[in-house]
């Protein structure tokens, strides 16, 4: 096996196509998780040209590409996946059956640790050093959206019929109710994520756009599209403006959920629900398989999955003393917040003092 690690901008378009063809094969090759758009090239170019310490390696087998691995590099040799903390599916994209062995590609990639926490499913060399697994909730599509919807009325059939109660009298309530799949309007675009940045503050959460990085990266997404990749901005209109917005990423078959919000004025009708299903009709009618809703505890979620994916979090380390350090500073983190999230008795007072610190910080 050959390793070569390149800065972003120095990927071929040659690499680039490989790369994009193994994902576009992926549900064929027996890797369905693979198509995953944060998995894709696109994704990771974009960190690239708003982060300095994004890094790929290239695996060869026989002269050809079979995997390619992108991270983040700290100073120190501290890796992690590309997006952590952002990105909802993490992990190699590779050739059918390629196996690679993990210590000699972080010493090629010249890190001690790299650490994950949404890895895909089928990424054996790296799922020894899991120390947790997780469900990440799914729309199957694949059938139609008429299909999805008689599932629905039975798995959730008071969430299914409450929701449409509220479209139709949001129909009755307000003029001019329609729903764009695709749309292109950077102010509706920088709507979303003032609403976006208003929610964080109000339920006492870390604002992310607070970070230029992501504002840049979101936005170079918005205008990214290709082929096989593209930046989704999808809003539900009453009354001549915005009320629900969603921004997320898709390839071929599949549409990652990312940034979902509302107008608070509107919210007696549920319009970031309604705004699901409207997706999930076009989505369907676009040839998505499914959407992917990510990793988390959301009610909304589970009302609205049919089925769930299963990510891992954890890290693959050299015996490194950067690699100890890190472990130890990062681990007891990692379990306070899975417990917290895990356990309703914890988690609910846990939201609750969030949300009230979020309203003092909000001036309420």
């Amino acid at each position: 096996m050959d390793i070569s690690v390149y800065r972003p901008g120095e990927l071929t378009a040659a690499d680039r196509a490989v790369w994009s063809a193994l994902q576009s094969k992926a549900r064929l090759n027996g890797y369905p998780e693979l198509a995953n758009p944060f998995l894709s090239p696109e994704f990771t170019l974009a960190v690239g040209r708003t982060r300095r310490d994004v890094r790929i390696a290239v695996l060869h087998e026989d002269g050809e590409p079979a995997g390619f691995f992108p991270y983040q590099r700290t100073s120190t040799g501290v890796g992690r996946a590309v997006g952590l903390g952002l990105s909802d599916c993490q992990g190699m994209v590779h050739r059918p059956g390629f196996i690679c062995d993990t210590q000699e590609l972080l010493r090629a990639c010249d890190l001690a640790i790299w650490e994950f926490d949404h890895l895909v499913k089928g990424q054996a060399p790296f799922e020894a050093g899991a120390s947790g697994t997780f469900p990440s909730p799914v729309m199957d599509l694949d059938q139609g959206y008429d299909v999805y919807i008689r599932r629905l009325r039975t798995t959730s059939p008071v969430f299914t019929r409450r929701t449409m109660t509220k479209e139709r009298k949001l129909g009755r309530d307000a003029a001019q109710v329609h729903y764009v799949h695709d749309e292109r309007d950077p102010a509706v675009l920088r709507t979303l994520l003032g609403w976006k940045s208003a929610q964080y503050r109000r339920t006492g959460r870390s604002d992310r756009f607070a970070h230029d990085w992501i504002n840049q990266l979101v936005h170079q997404l918005f205008h990214t599209r290709s082929e096989s990749f593209a930046g989704i901005l999808s809003v539900l209109y009453a009354e001549g403006r915005p009320i629900a917005a969603h921004f997320g990423l898709r390839t071929e078959r599949v549409l990652s959920c990312w940034f979902p919000a509302y107008d608070p004025a509107f919210g007696k009708y549920s319009p970031g629900l309604i705004l699901f299903l409207r997706m999930a009709e076009a989505a369907a009618a676009d040839g998505i398989a499914y959407l992917d809703l990510g990793r988390g505890q959301k009610g909304f979620k589970d009302s609205l999955k049919t089925r769930e994916l299963f990510v891992s979090e954890g890290w693959v380390t050299r015996r490194h003393p950067v690699a100890i350090g890190h472990r130890a500073h990062r681990a007891p983190v990692r379990a306070l917040r899975n417990t917290v999230l895990s356990r309703p008795e914890l988690f609910g007072p846990a939201d609750r003092l969030l949300k009230r610190m979020g309203k003092i910080r909000s001036g309420g």
